[in-house]
C-alpha cells in the first residue's frame, strides 16, 4: 500500500533480527506484526505480536530468519524506520527510530506523527 518499489519501508538491525527470529521459533511462527493504535499520553502507541500468518493487506520484510509483518494501518507512519533490540541493566526490549515522529511522552511508550492532527480531526 505505502510502499516504495525495490525498497523496503523499515529496516531491522542485526539485533532486532536476531530477537524477532528467536521470538517467531518460540511460537513457531510466520512473522512479528507491527503496528499503531490509539493512546497513551502522546496519542499513539507502537502494538506487537507474533503473528500466525501474514494479512493479505500486510507489508513483509524479511532479513535473514526474520519477517516484519507490517499491519496495513501503520504502514504510512513506519516509512523509513529503523527497528533495533536494546538490552540494558534495567531494562531490554524493541526501539523504533522513526523520522516521522515529531513528538514522545516522557517514558517514550507513546508517539506523535506529524500528521496526526489531519487524522484526529478526518477520523
Amino acid at each position: 500500500m505505502f510502499n516504495v518499489p525495490g525498497q523496503d519501508p523499515v529496516t531491522l538491525t542485526d539485533a532486532a533480527v536476531a530477537q524477532i527470529a528467536k521470538l517467531m521459533s518460540r511460537e513457531d511462527a510466520a512473522g512479528f506484526r507491527i503496528g499503531v493504535k490509539k493512546g497513551g499520553c502522546a496519542g499513539m502507541e507502537y502494538t506487537m505480536e507474533v503473528a500466525a500468518e501474514a494479512g493479505p493487506m500486510d507489508i513483509v520484510v524479511e532479513k535473514g530468519p526474520a519477517r516484519v509483518l507490517i499491519a496495513p494501518m501503520a504502514q504510512m507512519f513506519m516509512l523509513g524506520t529503523e527497528i533495533d533490540y536494546e538490552t540494558g541493566l534495567l531494562e531490554s526490549g524493541f526501539k523504533f527510530r522513526n523520522p516521522n515522529v515529531v513528538d514522545e511522552c516522557g517514558c517514550g511508550e507513546s508517539i506523535k506523527f506529524a500528521d496526526m492532527e489531519a487524522l484526529q480531526t478526518n477520523g
